[in-house]
């Protein structure tokens, strides 16, 4: 039977693991517990969280049981990885209602049921009651300051500015797998290629206390052939949840990707076999469209469900096609009298007059299938009225309503 390491490797989603060969003895057994964190500063996961689920996903599907860890406890601090300034401090009851929220969209991805069921743990039920003298002497004495620093979440952030309260993130969610070890048996942490040095740091503290069976597994960023992370539009992240951006929305943007960036997509989003989407893939020219469909549909169906996905894709042909049906549409709303250049702002096509000033002069504005070359143009009630369809060259549509 096929190792699940070799599924992911073969999928393109590891990027850094310790030693590979034990892990991969490790996991020719079953019911392997492992974790994934999530700090919950939203009341929704986007799609930076969501090859993180399509991993937790793959492994429980060989059999491997998912750890959930909802950071209630250290997004009170907030990780520094990838960031140049502080996070946001939230309440209490901030995370515990966007530990909630998540809750219900994991759910799409991970079973709670079965042998190898998924469950969900919050650190803040173990990390926020901690004795702080207690704490530093039994787990900061394994740190040293030279070796923390050394970490690029750390060196990032030396000349910004960094927070011993930031510094203490690395030892908390190291403190995290040392917990999960003891009480769930965990094994593995897994992670995006930017939580390295937290990893890394967990799995050393648990060998510090003569433990040698735990590893540490990071995955590749979902990013586009020239290093771009993907999941950003004009209007800003990308969703799982259909209230911030719509399932149209959402299908529209793995639609538009570019053709460079297809496989990766259908690898790293989808549960189609390597054999399918190789096929799919290994096209040219217009051939390539069949295959940016079905992963828009694919991914569409995993997130918000195969009806919602089916209405995006037949909103989305009836809209090239020109039959204009504005069901499924994103939509935005604006005052009577404003104007051209306030409309495309607020359909999020652009952030600011002079990027809208510049679409209009490119001709890339029509209002109702009629190309827009008057940035002083004012949308009045009555067309306001009738829910005209802004577009955006060929692929943006957004109605206006009031």
């Amino acid at each position: 039977m096929e190792n699940v390491l070799d599924i992911l490797e073969n999928r393109g989603y590891v990027e850094q693991v310790t030693d590979k060969e034990e892990l991969r003895k490790l996991l020719n057994n079953k019911g392997i517990p492992f974790y994934i964190g999530i700090d919950p500063t939203a009341d929704s996961l986007h799609v930076g969280h969501f090859v993180s689920l399509m991993v937790a996903s793959y492994m429980q599907k060989e059999g491997h049981k998912p750890i959930l860890l909802m950071g209630g406890g250290t997004a009170t601090i907030g990780d520094p990885s990838g960031k140049t300034d502080m996070r946001k401090m939230l309440t209490r009851e901030e995370l515990d209602h966007n530990v909630e929220c998540i809750k219900k969209q994991v759910s799409k991805f991970l079973s709670f049921e079965g042998d190898n069921s998924a469950i969900i743990v919050n650190n803040a039920d173990w990390l926020l009651d901690l004795n702080y003298i207690n704490f530093m002497k039994e787990i900061g004495t394994q740190f040293t300051v030279t070796r923390m620093l050394s970490a690029e979440c750390y060196k990032n952030r030396l000349n910004s500015g960094l927070t011993f309260f930031e510094m203490g993130y690395m030892l908390m969610q190291s403190y995290d797998f040392w917990y999960l070890y003891n009480k769930y048996g965990c094994k593995l942490q897994m992670g995006g290629n930017d939580q390295w040095s937290n990893i890394i740091g967990g799995v050393d503290l648990i060998r510090k206390f003569n433990k040698n069976d735990s590893f540490g597994l990071t995955f590749k960023l979902l990013t586009t052939k020239e290093g771009k992370k993907m999941g950003k539009t004009e209007k800003g992240a990308l969703w799982l949840d259909e209230t911030k951006t719509l399932p149209y929305e959402f299908y529209q943007y793995w639609r538009n990707i570019a053709d460079a960036d297809v496989k990766t997509v259908m690898s790293m989003l989808t549960f189609l076999t390597m054999e399918e989407i190789n096929k799919l893939t290994e096209v040219e020219g217009e051939e390539i469209n069949k295959a940016k469909k079905i992963a828009a549909f694919e991914i569409t169906k995993l997130v918000h469900g195969e009806k919602a996905a089916k209405e995006a894709e037949e909103a989305a042909e009836n809209l090239f096609s020109g039959k204009g049906n504005a069901e499924n549409m994103p939509t935005a709303k604006i005052e009577p009298d404003a104007t051209i250049l306030e409309a495309i702002i607020s359909a999020g096509f652009v952030q600011s007059k002079g990027q809208a000033k510049t679409l209009i002069a490119q001709g890339g504005i029509t209002l109702n299938d009629e190309k827009i070359t008057d940035i002083t143009y004012k949308i009045t009630d009555e067309e306001l009225s009738k829910n005209p369809i802004l577009k955006k060259g060929k692929k943006g549509f957004c109605k206006l309503i009031k």
